[in-house]
């Protein structure tokens, strides 16, 4: 592939699809992305200290409701060994009456101020991540047309909407769950504490052993996990790849290839998901069977303290609550460190875009142009996309008010990369630019390119009515400016046709309308835009034969008068061109009208032959 048709997206090509992060993949720089979060949460720090003391409370009155059970448990224990005594009243109703409603007024207040904590935490990380969003859109438009040229779109796309999701979503997961998780367990063995110093030393001997066997069986179920996502990644895009070519499939007979293919990787992303689920699933049951044996520690070793009289059987029965709320975030630090690493990775992501370098900024007084004639002159212009590897070598070119300047070549040649120069896409290595004898980079970007309008060979329409399409080249215009537009570009009669009329819906890509019919609606809205000068690369290209002489008449008005660029493959459709430049090797190497270019047997003389020559020839 050529650096030109590689590098000039803007005008003519469609950069690769990439594939977003992994779901395990790791931060490079953790410490250095951790901080870097807390700065974007910095302007919520008096929420998240809000945060921090509703799960104080919830953990706190979480931690209470086992010791206000054991009060009842101990008044029915103790009522009922009086009455078989006789020593004494038995169970008070009214007292376990109260008690429950302590209780229930307990778990109330920490439900109450879970739900706070959750509601807060949503808050926060949808409104950081809106500031992130907003951030990184403003990072898109400052950055160079080289950074998505050697960035896949896909990737791009990814840090943009999943990277940032995944941080929103992970970080209020992962912070609501590692705030009350951490706290729940300071709270319980505050708890346990006060009933048992022993029976916290039975749970806090189990606890390290659960925390053990999960990292362990997640440490080795990761890599099933990172074996399933890449397949399934591979398997998405053999699929959309087979669906998007399904007709060229059919056509050369590879329907049982790409089944077998298909069969082969539906069999390898069954082979990762079933043990990573399998090793995941194991963890749960792993973790209970060590709890369940510190429950019957616990419940030994509680007895010999009751029968001695040093404990009541409610408090055996808060200290087996308290192991068993114990073993909830025990088991939750596995899972809440795998989704903190996915937040921090994505995170990362993010953030090399935002540090990505931008264009140079506009000069501080830029030059504006009310009223440009169309005067262009390039002189000693080089560029190059790698400076080993120059594309464009000391060209020299002008055009004058009203000339119709045709750009041709061989495919790598520069003549896209010549047109991206004039728009400021890229800046040159060497040479000036002028417009009107106004060196272009003492304009702003936008003022520059206000004077511009394009028609590409790749069309460009966006979800929307055909009226709102075409209205984009001119967004003040009248809906009959609109059609009048739509009748220069011979685009009139089909609109008309369609159900709707100006009102249609163009689909995503505007795939429910043919090609040669997209490319129509671009020329009219270049019509509408009215420019000053004309970018046209192959505009007809998509159309038939007599729609192609409508438009090319449409063309000749709308170029009457201004200075156009026409970068052309076709060599028919220059012809009548006051000037041509033929371009090789990143040089001009020929300049003339059609007739005296074949009269000079060069260059265009061949390409010209190549095309309309007759077999013999």
């Amino acid at each position: 592939m050529s650096n030109e048709s590689r590098r000039a997206p803007v005008l003519g090509g469609n950069g690769p699809q990439g594939r977003g992060m992994g779901a395990f993949e790791r931060a490079k720089d953790f410490k250095g992305t951790v901080r870097r979060l807390g700065r974007v949460l910095r302007p919520y720090g008096w929420v998240l200290a809000l945060v921090v003391l509703l799960s104080v409370l919830s953990s706190g009155f979480s931690a209470l409701a086992p010791k206000v059970l054991a009060l009842s448990t101990n008044e029915i224990a103790r009522g009922s060994l009086a009455v078989l005594k006789g020593t004494g009243e038995g169970i008070s109703m009214p007292l376990i009456g109260r008690i429950l409603l302590l209780l229930m007024a307990v778990y109330l207040l920490s439900a109450l101020a879970g739900y706070a904590v959750q509601f807060l935490l949503a808050g926060v990380s949808q409104r950081a991540m809106y500031d992130l969003r907003r951030e990184v859109d403003a990072k898109l438009a400052r950055l160079p047309l080289a950074y998505y040229d050697q960035n896949p779109y896909g990737d791009i796309l990814s840090k943009v909407t999943n990277d940032i999701d995944t941080v929103a979503n992970s970080l209020q997961q992962s912070l609501s769950q590692a705030i009350t998780s951490l706290l729940s367990v300071l709270m319980i063995l505050v708890m346990m504490l006060t009933i048992s110093p022993v029976l916290m030393v039975v749970a806090l001997i189990t606890m390290p052993l659960g925390i053990l066997l999960s990292s362990r069986i997640v440490r080795y179920s990761q890599r099933f996990f990172r074996g399933q996502q890449a397949a399934l990644g591979e398997l998405n895009g053999f699929i959309e790849e087979n669906y998007n070519g399904h007709t060229v499939i059919k056509a050369f007979g590879r329907e049982e290839a790409s089944r077998r293919r298909f069969s082969e990787l539906n069999e390898a992303l069954c082979g990762h998901a079933w043990k990573a689920q399998f090793f995941s699933g194991i963890m749960m049951p792993s973790v209970m069977l060590l709890n369940n044996i510190g429950y019957v520690a616990a419940a030994v070793i509680g007895g010999a303290l009751v029968l001695s009289g040093r404990l009541m059987i409610g408090d055996i029965q808060a200290v087996i609550q308290y192991m068993r709320q114990l073993s909830h975030p025990v088991s939750m630090a596995a899972n809440i460190l795998n989704v903190l690493q996915s937040a921090v990775a994505a995170a990362e992501r993010v953030f090399q875009l935002l540090d990505e370098a931008e264009e140079d900024p506009d000069p501080a007084d830029p030059v504006s142009l009310a009223h440009v004639k169309g005067d262009v002159r390039i002189d000693g212009l080089s560029f190059s996309y790698d400076k080993t590897k120059p594309v464009l070598r000391g060209v020299t070119a002008w055009a004058k008010r009203g000339q119709k300047v045709a750009i041709v070549g061989p495919t790598g040649s520069g003549k896209t990369t010549l047109v991206n120069l004039l728009l400021r896409f890229y800046e040159a290595d060497s040479g000036t630019i002028t417009l009107d004898g106004i060196d272009i980079r003492s304009m702003s970007r936008v003022g520059l390119r206000r004077h511009f309008g394009m028609v590409l060979q790749d069309t460009w329409l966006f979800k929307g009515s055909i009226l709102e399409n075409i209205r984009y080249g001119r967004l003040d215009a009248t809906d009959e400016e609109v059609r009048q537009a739509a009748k220069a570009a011979c685009a009139d009669k089909f609109i008309r046709q369609l159900p709707g009329g100006y009102g249609f819906e163009l689909g995503e890509d505007a795939a429910n309308i043919s090609q040669g019919q997209r490319q129509l609606l671009t020329i009219a809205r270049a019509l509408l835009a009215d420019p000053d000068i004309l970018i046209l690369d192959e505009a007809t290209s998509s159309v038939d034969t007599r729609t192609e002489s409508l438009i090319q008449r449409a063309m000749e008005r709308l170029m009457e008068g201004r200075t156009s660029f026409v970068i052309a493959h076709r060599l028919s459709t220059i012809k009548d061109s006051e000037a041509i430049l033929v371009m090789r090797d990143g040089e001009i190497v020929e300049r003339g009208d059609h007739e005296t270019l074949l009269r000079e047997g060069g260059f265009y003389e061949k390409l010209y032959n190549s095309q309309f020559a007759p077999p013999s020839a």
